[in-house]
């Protein structure tokens, strides 16, 4: 996450339920739906009122500098700053260069399922909300990352957003006219994620001081909500005495992605909202890879699956 969190960076091990179940029968649509088009459109008109909101803060920020430069008086603020070792400098130097190229590879991990989707004209009983959430999501720590000007966060979530927009539009386009177990309908998905965009852009355009943190904790209230779906999957792979649901690739890049972001949260920006839920994302990794390496993937008599 050129972000902090998807999230960001983290909303990354919620996309595991979508890689478990083969598409099923279900009927294609030969023509894409109109909402589609509606996505893209919204998605590069909201891309031009983020351009202009990052240029204006920047003059904000050019005219604050001028005006400190010009004052008599000079105010200089001492940060405490924790000391660390050569080596545990270097380490979270590693992990600020690897966290926004882990946050991309996570936003890349549901593309072999999309890949299935297209080949097979179908989704099955696949559902459509880890791709409308990755949208969201990804757009309110794209807002966050240029409101504190962190360009390592806002960068990595804009490649998830578009990424997450082009599932969707995949997605949509398979997917049955009444379906309604995305959960829900495909209506309430782009009504709710427009919703998202729009509170969100109009809150980081309304100059309220305040601002930032508040879209820095909805970010955060969205990834305790991603990261539900993988931890509650966690009681199942018990009772079944089975780990053959969780996908050990992800999880790995999952693990090594949310420790990125939660040591560059933690000691490099020192921002809660960027390492809190990258820990609890850290958390459910370690847990997932734990009862892979217990249970392995066989099934309920002991026997093995298949890999």
């Amino acid at each position: 996450h050129f972000s902090q969190r998807p999230s960001p960076n983290i909303t990354f091990a919620s996309f595991q339920i979508i890689m478990r179940s083969p598409p099923a029968t279900i009927s294609p649509i030969t023509s894409p739906h109109a909402s589609i088009q509606t996505l893209v459109v919204t998605l590069l008109l909201l891309g031009s009122l983020v351009s202009i909101i990052s240029a204006q803060r920047e003059d904000v920020e050019d005219n604050s500098t001028t005006s400190i430069l010009l004052s008599d008086k000079t105010t200089t603020t001492t940060i405490p700053q924790q000391s660390l070792s050569l080596w545990q400098s270097a380490f979270v130097d590693l992990c600020a260069t690897i966290a926004p190229y882990g946050a991309i590879l996570c936003f890349l991990a549901p593309y072999p399922t999309i890949t299935q989707i297209s080949r097979d004209k179908t989704v099955g009983n696949l559902p459509l909300l880890p791709y409308s959430s990755m949208v969201a999501n990804g757009f309110v720590w794209v807002m966050y990352g240029i409101m504190k000007n962190e360009r390592s966060v806002w960068i990595p979530n804009t490649v998830g957003v578009f990424l997450g927009a082009y599932y969707f539009a995949t997605f949509v386009r398979y997917c049955g006219p009444m379906a309604t177990n995305l959960p829900g309908t495909v209506g309430g998905h782009l009504k709710g994620t427009g919703a998202v965009l729009l509170f969100n852009l109009s809150l980081a355009a309304s100059g309220i001081s305040n601002a930032d943190d508040v879209i820095g904790k909805e970010g955060v209230f969205f990834c305790i909500v991603l990261f539900a779906s993988p931890l509650s999957a966690l009681k199942t792979v018990i009772a079944n005495r089975s780990a053959a649901s969780i996908p050990l690739p992800f999880t790995v890049a999952t693990f090594i992605n949310c420790l990125a972001w939660a040591v560059m949260g933690w000691w490099k920006m020192r921002d809660f909202n960027i390492y809190f839920p990258n820990l609890l994302g850290l958390s459910c990794a370690v847990a997932q890879m734990a009862l892979k390496g217990v249970y392995g993937n066989r099934s309920f008599g002991g026997k093995e699956l298949p890999k």
